[in-house]
Parts: structure tokens; sequence; C-alpha cells
């Protein structure tokens, strides 16, 4: 079923009833993903890995800020995600007091992988768009993500000044 912009103008309502539904349809996919790979993870301790992926390490309170949580919350994912060996605890060399998390290895095997499923699910998806329709959902995609300030995919930490001691 496909909804066009209302005859009232209101497109901004249209785009956001849009990715809305959009956004159950990706969430979804991201639960289906990390139950299918990680499975005794919750998505929000796979949101932390997947932040410390993108931007590279970070102080607690930092990632509380991203994730919108109280510092305790972090430091108890945190926690859970340094006993599982997905996260490990680093001192800042400039500041011994400051202690910042940072993905293992395993940790961002993990996290690969979950996203490489999602990329094969979320693929087979965009397959199924009349070809007409793709035109524009690249760049309508970019500019969401951009406005919402998440970093590509494939980010390295170590671009556009992610690794610095926040």
């Amino acid at each position: 079923m496909r909804n066009e912009m209302p005859p009232n103008g209101d497109e901004v309502d249209a785009i956001t009833e849009a990715v809305l539904t959009a956004s159950r349809l990706l969430v979804g996919v991201s639960a289906k993903s990390v139950a299918a790979v990680a499975g005794p993870i919750t998505l929000p301790q796979f949101r932390l890995l997947v932040a410390l992926g993108s931007r590279g390490p970070l102080k607690l309170v930092s990632l509380a800020e991203m994730l919108g949580v109280n510092p305790s919350t972090a430091t108890r994912t945190v926690d859970r995600l340094v006993t599982a060996g997905w996260a490990q605890r680093n001192s800042n060399p400039e500041s011994r007091r400051e202690i910042t998390v940072s993905l293992t290895e395993a940790g961002r095997d993990l996290v690969d992988r979950v996203t490489e499923y999602r990329r094969s699910e979320i693929s087979a998806i965009v397959e199924r768009i009349p070809h007409e329709d793709r035109a524009g959902l690249v760049r309508a995609l970019q500019a969401f993500t951009e406005a919402g300030e998440e970093p590509p995919p494939r980010a390295s930490p170590y671009d556009a000044g992610l690794t610095e001691w926040r």
C-alpha cells in the first residue's frame, strides 16, 4: 500500500509516518539479526557495541549520553559486555583517572557478523522495490542519517575526529 504526499501539503507529517513505518520493519530486521547471530545479547547491549564500533573508544559518560541512558545503566551494560568478552575498559594515556570503553576483537567480530546478516536481509527487501522507486532512496536515507548524526555503517573510528577523548 503506497501513500502519496497529503493534499494539504504537510510533507513533514507524511515523511514522519513513512519513516515510523519503515523503522518498525528495520527494528524487526535488527531484532532478528541479533537473535540469529549473537544469541544471548539484548538490543541495548548490541546498540552499545555498535556505538563503540562506529565511534571508537568512548568514556562511559559519553556512551551514556549517546545512548540516552543514565551513567549507572551504561556502567552495568558495559560490565556485562566486558564479562562476555565483547568490550574492554582502557585507561586514557593522558589521564589515568579517565577510563574508556572499546570493542575487543570478539566484539568487533560480533558487530560485523550481525551487520552482515542485516545487510543480507535489507538487501532482499530493497531488491523487491521497483527500480523506479529506488532513485531517490539513497539520497533521502543519507540525508536522514546525517540529520540524525549517525556515522556511515563502515565509518572508521579514526575518521572525522571520532576518537577524541570526550
